[in-house]
């Protein structure tokens, strides 16, 4: 690793990281491994600063053949000691294969270039391995802009090795950079041991093979340069010598240099040149390499084809990519949290059904089952096994008896289809129904039509949906990645650019520019960010049903954009996949558009909800005598989009056939039903043929159009006592003066609010249909939580995956109110702790 964290004699800010714009110009490869004959090469740039995951930086892909052309500029956090690998990557249909390489040392570039990279243009030699020996791969021309700094700040060094640095080649490990025997005039270089011996200064080199693969070299006869030697591990190593500023190493040096060098491994030591190069000595092999070793346990090995790759023998497993200490420790901090979240990560597409046998019962809002019960699961699908009978059922035996069903009638049987749905037997005459032969039951509700029971039967509904998703569900996820700020164009192409069948697989939704891990609240407020985005009206594909109502329906002035019909399919397609994956949209659409989706006629009644005046109208017709009220119609309308004027004929000839009290119902009948097709025919097709792609019309039949807008948009009303109720605390008590002061606050809000604190804390701002007690997180049930966690100076987090509010101890109401409501009206975005 570069020694772009390491301090030097007489400069503390040259740590201190800057941007640093770099613009890749154009390439000419001329490596070996391409193809004999001229052909056209498609290629793209890979900069990383000081060897850091984080500073690796990509340009776009090239096609060309004899020079690619890119003008493409890339942004990196450098300081002036970093080193810059730039590597020209071939791209094939399976694979990438490396063209060539170079290095840019930006200490030497300052110094060539007295201190200013103002558009200093650069042409690199690249280099690549061909059978063991290294090859010129072609030319790469960049240009450097945006780094000056002073250059009385930067570690001194004689003009023989300016001149020497500034005239390398750029190659990553040359034969031609300057030993410890040139600079031994100067001063000694700074050492630090990392469990073995210092040594004394050697005299030539001569080029050895280290264990994990890269050339080093070793002690020896000969004036051959090349990477600073090692230097005799026995021999007892001399104290620290004056820096080649002729000064002492100051103690910030030292500090971080050894910070640095507290991970390396046993017997190898970290020094530092006096130009400012960092280099590594293993005193084991007695060997020396620019490169920091790897971390214990790992071996670099190069493949027939000539390339490296890496082996962790802790895991046995390999990587293209080179591990340092960083990498490692945040790969086993990941394969923690995985282990942890592998059991959220398998129920996650089963969020809205019972959790398996096996689970917690105290996340089971319904607690512990009977005795001598157990629940188990056949392809997705919960029954309960019941020990003491030796029999299985569908039906929870712990909600059997919360609605008192009467018994059937002698000689009457109730059975399931594979489907799950109920039918009725009568042994008596032989005769199977869907009908419910007990009085009060032919509805679906139970006797008297009691709240419970309607819930009931709603629920049973819900969850034979949800059987029908489970069952089709596919394996493995399909990834979306989005930015905010161009959120609705980025879902719009990715989700268009899939298969449909394929927005069955879970979902992984990423936000560009943020570390969130989506464990389901990433996709629940990408959700609502984009059903807010795609149902604005001011986008002309959707309107407002009217003045008082804000249900949308289709705008018959959607044309007006000439993909339209693109659009509505991409929205139908997202529409089924929020109700496919259990998540809430932003807006409703009005009660008539969800019976078109459920291909059920809309009524005259069902036109007073959306246009009181045409509703007005029509029964002014009905209840009066056209021909004594001395009023002419005929069976035609006039319609204005656009400004544009035309007549439809609501049958044939209708223009020229007039309305009488014979015919006046059939006038009624087709002028609501034009209503409510009036210029939207194309699109409402467009929008189903998206949405049944996605998720089969058929699976709702079950429903209603108000159970259909509350499986989509969920509950709006804030219940405060059922909040409360229903909360859950974690180091806090019921009792706890910041748990009143909470309640005291969210007490005081408006519903709007609320809302948004509860879109803060569980990343929508909806409810599912039973409330706060059916609230929903990675791993299934997950009620709101209230965590003590932090100091008083802290805001309020959330944990929008576990539905978990982190509120701090605060001392004081005020305090708490101001906190809480700065958090949730001015955070946003994700990041990973």
């Amino acid at each position: 690793m570069a020694a772009a964290s390491v301090s030097r004699p007489g400069s503390a800010q040259t740590t201190e990281k800057t941007q640093l714009t770099l613009k890749v110009v154009s390439a000419k490869p001329q490596s070996p491994k391409l193809p004999s004959r001229p052909s056209r090469l498609s290629s793209f740039v890979e900069v990383t600063a000081d060897g850091l995951t984080s500073e690796t930086k990509k340009t776009g892909k090239r096609s060309g053949h004899l020079e690619l052309q890119w003008n493409e500029d890339l942004t990196l956090n450098v300081t002036p000691q970093s080193r810059l690998d730039l590597k020209l990557w071939s791209c094939h249909t399976l694979r990438k294969e490396l063209l060539g390489s170079a290095t840019i040392d930006l200490l030497d570039t300052l110094r060539t270039h007295h201190g200013k990279m103002e558009n200093v243009q650069l042409s690199l030699a690249l280099q690549t391995e061909n059978k063991g020996l290294v090859v010129t791969g072609g030319e790469l021309t960049v240009c450097l802009d945006g780094l000056v700094v002073d250059l009385g700040t930067l570690p001194n060094g004689s003009v023989a090795t300016d001149k020497l640095q500034s005239d390398r080649p750029n190659l990553r490990r040359t034969q031609s950079e300057e030993t410890p025997s040139t600079t031994a005039s100067r001063g000694r270089p700074h050492r630090h041991s990392a469990g073995g011996s210092r040594g004394g200064s050697p005299g030539g080199s001569r080029v050895t093979p280290l264990t994990n693969g890269e050339v080093s070299e070793e002690p020896g006869s000969g004036s051959g340069a090349g990477p600073p030697p090692a230097q005799d591990a026995s021999a007892p190593g001399p104290p620290a010598e004056p820096g080649p500023a002729g000064t002492s190493s100051s103690e910030e040096a030292s500090t971080a240099t050894e910070a640095i060098s507290e991970s390396l491994p046993n017997g190898w030591e970290q020094r530092v040149l006096p130009h400012g190069r960092v280099y590594y000595v293993d005193h084991n092999t007695k060997t020396t390499t620019w490169e920091r070793p790897l971390p214990p346990g790992w071996e670099k090995r190069v493949d027939q084809r000539g390339r490296f790759y890496y082996v962790d023998h802790n895991t046995r497993t390999t990587t293209w990519q080179r591990p340092t200490a960083e990498s490692v420790r945040n790969y086993e901090q990941w394969q923690s949290q995985r282990n942890q979240l592998q059991g959220a990560m398998h129920q996650f597409s089963q969020r809205f059904l019972y959790q398996a046998s096996g689970a917690p019962v105290e996340n089971d809002p319904l607690g512990a089952l009977p005795p001598g019960w157990e629940k188990r699961q056949d392809n997705g699908r919960v029954y309960f096994v019941n020990h003491n009978t030796r029999t299985t059922q569908w039906e929870d035996p712990r909600t059997q008896g919360m609605v008192q069903e009467p018994p059937l009638p002698p000689g009457w049987e109730m059975k399931y289809t594979a489907e799950g749905v109920p039918y009725f037997v009568d042994h008596n005459s032989r005769n199977t129904s869907f009908k419910d032969p007990r009085p009060g039951f032919e509805a679906g509700s139970r006797q008297g039509g009691s709240p419970g029971a309607y819930d009931r039967s709603f629920r049973w509904k819900y969850h034979q949906f949800r059987f029908l998703c489970h069952s089709n569900a596919l394996p493995s996820h399909v990834k979306i990645s989005v930015s905010r700020q161009t959120l609705f164009e980025d879902s719009f192409q990715q989700i268009m650019n899939v298969k449909p069948y394929d927005l069955r697989r879970r979902l992984y939704i990423i936000m560009r520019g943020e570390e969130g891990l989506d464990y389901g609240g990433i996709a629940r407020e990408w959700f609502f960010l984009l059903s807010h985005e795609v149902l604005n009206p001011m986008y002309c594909l959707f309107e407002y049903a009217g003045k008082n109502n804000y249900c949308l329906q289709i705008n018959p002035a959607s044309s007006i954009n000439p993909d339209h019909l693109t659009y509505f399919r991409f929205i139908g397609r997202f529409i089924a996949m929020a109700l496919y994956h259990g998540k809430f949209i932003d807006t409703g659409f009005t009660l008539p558009f969800y019976k078109r989706m459920l291909n059920k006629k809309p009524t005259l009644k069902d036109l007073e909800s959306i246009d009181p005046e045409f509703y007005n109208s029509i029964m002014w017709v009905k209840e009066n005598s056209l021909e004594e009220c001395g009023v002419e119609l005929y069976f035609a309308q006039d319609m204005e989009i656009l400004g544009k004027v035309s007549t439809h004929q609501l049958k044939d000839d209708g223009e020229n056939e007039l309305v009488t009290h014979d015919n006046k119902e059939e006038y009624i009948s087709l002028l609501t039903d034009w209503r409510f097709t009036r210029g939207v025919e194309e699109q409402t097709k467009a929008f189903l043929d998206g949405f049944n792609e996605v998720v089969p019309l058929e699976w709702l039949r079950y429903f209603d159009e108000k159970e259909l807008e509350l499986m989509l948009c969920g509950m709006q009303e804030i219940d405060l006592s059922d909040w409360q109720k229903n909360t859950i605390y974690r180091h806090y008590t019921k009792n706890s003066k910041q748990i009143h002061w909470f309640w005291q606050v969210v007490k005081e809000m408006d519903n709007e609010k609320r809302i948004r604190l509860l879109q803060f804390v569980t990343g929508t701002c909806r409810l599912p249909v039973g409330g706060f007690a059916e609230l929903i997180g990675s791993n299934g049930p997950q009620k709101f939580c209230i965590d003590k966690v932090g100091k008083e100076t802290w805001l309020p987090r959330s944990h929008t995956c576990f539905n978990r509010l982190d509120l701090p101890p605060y001392r004081s109401l005020e305090q708490l109110r101001e906190k809480l409501l700065f958090a949730i009206e001015e955070t946003e975005g994700f990041g990973q702790e």
